[in-house]
């Protein structure tokens, strides 16, 4: 089976027991994958990382440290993958479920043939929200393989081939938006995204404590419009490159 990680912070000791119990429950081998903590990086590692410059023009406020860290894991997460000889790697998030179908998704989703660079295992639809689509397609018993109309903003569970984590070592070093939304501007590094249904993993309740920490708030006027903006925009150009 391909590889299998969680990030986890050193701090969240629950947590991580939590996800050896659910591989153990599966029999799994799934790894550990020490988080980034950003305030821990050195200034130099920091500016490589995270662009102020390129914030300001792609989102509409300034990352906190808990969504640069989260960032930097997941490209850590990338390079571990080109660093190794696996075809694909599956990166989890440490506040999530694996259901008991888990591994033969994984299964099947190594079997596809080339061509994609990221398969998400959560999508709206498991949060009881309506998911936009283009196709589906039958991947294993009880679930389909789906080609999103607009992308889902969720990094809890996804499997990334090697072209994909290339394709974002790229083009997203340095980075300005938070890592789940990133993700949904596939046009811009030509990435091939697509996503499982039902979900393959659901979240667990300790979802709703995030481990990033507090966001910023929305702010000012200015800062509301600029965010409208930049909704209007990315809607016009997933419109387009459809």
């Amino acid at each position: 089976m391909l590889p299998i990680i969680f990030i986890n912070l050193d701090s969240d000791q629950e947590r991580r027991q939590r996800m050896e119990g659910e591989f153990a429950r599966l029999g799994l081998d799934g790894r550990r994958f020490e988080a980034t903590r950003w305030t821990a990086l050195p200034a130099d590692e920091q500016a490589r990382f995270y662009s102020p410059e390129l914030n300001a023009r792609q989102f509409h406020k300034p990352l906190v440290n808990g969504e640069k860290g989260c960032y930097a894991s997941h490209l850590r997460c990338w390079q571990m993958l080109l660093d190794s000889d696996a075809p694909a790697l599956v990166v989890l998030e440490d506040d999530i479920r694996l259901k008991d179908e888990f591994a033969q998704v994984i299964t099947a989703i190594e079997a596809l043939p080339a061509g994609w660079d990221m398969i998400k295992l959560i999508g709206r639809s498991d949060l009881g929200k309506r998911e936009k689509l283009r196709a589906q397609a039958p991947l294993c018993p009880g679930f389909s393989l789906v080609d999103y109309r607009r992308i889902p903003s969720l990094t809890a569970g996804y499997v990334v081939s090697r072209s994909g984590a290339a394709k974002l070592l790229a083009q997203r070093l340095p980075f300005g938006r938070p890592v789940d939304v990133d993700l949904r501007y596939w046009w811009e590094n030509r990435l091939q995204v697509r996503g499982i249904m039902p979900a393959a993993i659901r979240l667990d309740e300790s979802s709703e404590q995030s481990s990033i920490g507090q966001k910023a708030g929305e702010g000012s006027l200015a800062i509301k419009w600029h965010k409208f903006c930049l909704k209007a925009a990315y809607s016009w150009h997933s419109w387009r490159q459809h």
